[in-house]
């Protein structure tokens, strides 16, 4: 999956167009998320209070979180970067939440070594996969068994190859991007790894599969307007977008053969980003309405009962958390976290939720362009006593 950072904070050649090892999670005092007004129906209103706290993973220097993916609020994943702005000496993070304390993990037997990693992928507490970087100058994908992460070796894969997206399932294993500015699709089985290349220009960012994996959507862009690509549990295909001139599409999460949404932006003249949400009936996409104005919306994901969160950037609001809620009916609404007091800009690349926990993760840039990783965590309830503790808003700059 892909998640776009702004275009001072990287050198292209790691842009996205898109924790401290046992590390206590340390939260600010909690706070009332809000919505939007509008009026959906009462099934598709977010409970009436959301308790958010704002924490980090505490990256070491320069730290961005990408992706995440929760197995269960006790089993959580989340991979991404230290030292965003060494365009060949950023280094790799593999970070896991335990429900009291985040671990970071080493990539074994690699003298080369992981750079940015983009995604991840768990289809279970012993599987765990996630594609970025590679310092060697390929793209990187690398496994692990809940206890240690090993690089694959991936002998399809060459210099001219990007990876941004990885979705897995038991048994198989999906990682999209692009070779020589054309969209590419990377299978792994028992068998081994297959490689689909697609005829028209492009780059894909997020790939979803269902829970067989017997069907799965990637999407991304040709530079102009949205790509979509279908896969019917044999070929990826491309199939009919929204013509949406300016339109992006950086992830997508699937609900079954009938329900699927992918999210991105569209540019507009000026520099200016609407938000960007696709649906799909099982018959076609199309475009769903969105109360921001403008916004670029980086990750989605889905609970399997038809409900959605979108995590993303609202320039309007930008030091504070921002996500989209759509219920079964497909009305969105708007959440955010606590205003900012500090001058900041809050990016959350990526959205898991389990069980009654909805949790982003991104980074936080302050007014001298220093990076923190940040965990935004919303669940139902009130609020509670809570002794403050710095986050990522009052904690010390990173060291450059």
């Amino acid at each position: 999956m892909s998640r776009r950072l702004p275009r001072r904070a990287l050198p292209l050649c790691v842009l996205l167009t898109g924790v401290l090892t046992g590390g206590l999670i340390r939260a600010t005092s909690a706070a009332h998320a809000h919505a939007d007004p509008s009026r959906p129906r009462a099934a598709d209103r977010p409970p009436a209070a959301l308790l958010q706290q704002s924490a980090s993973a505490r990256l070491k220097a320069d730290g961005s979180l990408s992706d995440v993916v929760g197995l269960s609020a006790t089993d959580i994943w989340a991979v991404g970067q230290e030292d965003v702005w060494e365009a060949w000496q950023n280094r790799s993070v593999i970070t896991h939440w335990d429900g009291s304390a985040w671990t970071e993990f080493d990539i074994r037997n690699d003298a080369s070594g992981a750079g940015h990693l983009r995604s991840v992928a768990a289809p279970s507490p012993r599987e765990i996969w996630a594609v970025g970087d590679g310092h060697d100058g390929l793209p990187y994908v690398v496994r692990g068994d809940g206890s240690a992460f090993d690089r694959v070796s991936v002998p399809e894969f060459g210099s001219r190859d990007w990876l941004g997206g990885v979705a897995a399932v038991p048994g198989r294993t999906v990682t999209v991007g692009s070779r020589g500015g054309k969209p590419l699709i990377a299978t792994g089985t028992s068998a081994g790894w297959t490689v689909t290349e697609g005829e028209n220009d492009g780059t894909l960012y997020g790939v979803a599969l269902t829970r067989k994996g017997d069907a799965g959507w990637a999407v991304g862009d040709d530079g102009g307007r949205p790509v979509i690509m279908r896969f019917d549990g044999d070929t990826w295909d491309p199939v009919t977008a929204p013509s949406i001139d300016g339109g992006f599409l950086r992830d997508v999460a699937v609900d079954g053969p009938k329900k699927a949404v992918a999210v991105g932006g569209v540019y507009h003249d000026g520099g200016k980003i609407t938000p960007l949400v696709l649906t799909w009936n099982g018959k076609r996409w199309s475009r769903a309405s969105v109360p921001t104005r403008y916004a670029e919306l980086y990750g989605v994901t889905g609970d399997g009962k038809g409900h959605f969160w979108a995590s993303g950037y609202d320039p309007e609001h930008a030091g504070q958390a921002y996500l989209l809620r759509g219920g079964p009916t497909g009305g969105w609404r708007v959440v955010r976290g606590k205003p900012s007091t500090a001058p900041r800009t809050m990016r959350l690349q990526a959205v898991t939720h389990v069980g009654d926990l909805t949790l982003a993760v991104g980074h936080v840039v302050d007014a001298d362009e220093r990076y923190t990783d940040v965990v935004e965590r919303f669940q139902p309830g009130t609020p509670k006593t809570v002794t403050a503790t710095p986050g990522p808003e009052s904690s010390p700059p990173a060291q450059r």
